[in-house]
């Protein structure tokens, strides 16, 4: 009788740990990746994974910089506002698949290479379009603060589909005081109850507020000049 034969087993390297804890954070939230249910995952023993990751932080790290790699990076070659625009709904759409990505985002007290690298694209980006060096701080935190706080937001907002926001909206005018919050009641009637609305729209109006800031502060500063 001949042997059952056995499927070969995958080496565990670092870079199915990474994938696969990134699946479990998308699926369980950070808060529910454990080394043990990461090892259960894979088919290994807990302390299997410490020949390729050294401790929880050093996974966290790599997990975070894996996300960065799925950034894309603003291409040198196209007007500073275009690059940065790419790349900002990039990052957007990104969080927005991993959100726990937020939370761990100034964790990381050894970024790797993709972040690095992503973190110097975008200030080249920046510098290469005539902003100084402080003006591309303030413009890099502005960026980025919109981007994170937007995708913050609309997680802890119920409002993921056109369905669910006139669900909400209906639901809050059928309580409100419309005397009482008039603008807040007007806001709803005739933004949010509207049909085709859906809060993540909110996104692209709101970079483009923020792009037209800098591209304004970059012409004073090189008006300046």
């Amino acid at each position: 009788m001949a042997k059952a034969e056995t499927a070969p087993r995958v080496p565990l390297t670092r870079e199915r740990i990474l994938n696969m804890a990134i699946e479990l954070a998308d699926a369980r939230g950070i808060g529910g990746l454990t080394m043990r249910g990461l090892g259960e995952a894979l088919g290994v023993e807990a302390m299997s994974l410490y020949n390729h990751v050294a401790n929880k932080a050093a996974l966290l790290n790599g997990m975070v910089d894996a996300v960065f790699a799925e950034i894309e990076l603003p291409s040198h070659s196209d007007h500073w506002r275009t690059a940065i625009r790419k790349r900002s709904v990039s990052f957007y759409e990104v969080l927005m698949r991993h959100p726990w990505v937020s939370g761990l985002r100034d964790s990381a007290t050894q970024p790797g290479a993709s972040t690095l690298r992503h973190h110097d694209r975008v200030i080249g980006t920046f510098r290469n379009a005539g902003f100084t060096v402080a003006l591309t701080a303030h413009a890099f935190s502005l960026v980025d603060s919109y981007i994170y706080g937007f995708a913050l937001q609309e997680a802890a907002l119920p409002l993921a589909t056109e369905e669910q926001s006139a669900e909400v909206a209906e639901a809050m005018m059928s309580q409100l005081p419309v005397a009482e919050f008039p603008y807040l009641a007007e806001l709803t009637v005739e933004h949010v109850m509207q049909p085709g609305y859906q809060y993540s729209n909110e996104f692209a109006v709101g970079l483009d507020l923020v792009l037209d800031s800098l591209e304004a502060a970059l012409a004073m500063e090189l008006g300046a000049q």
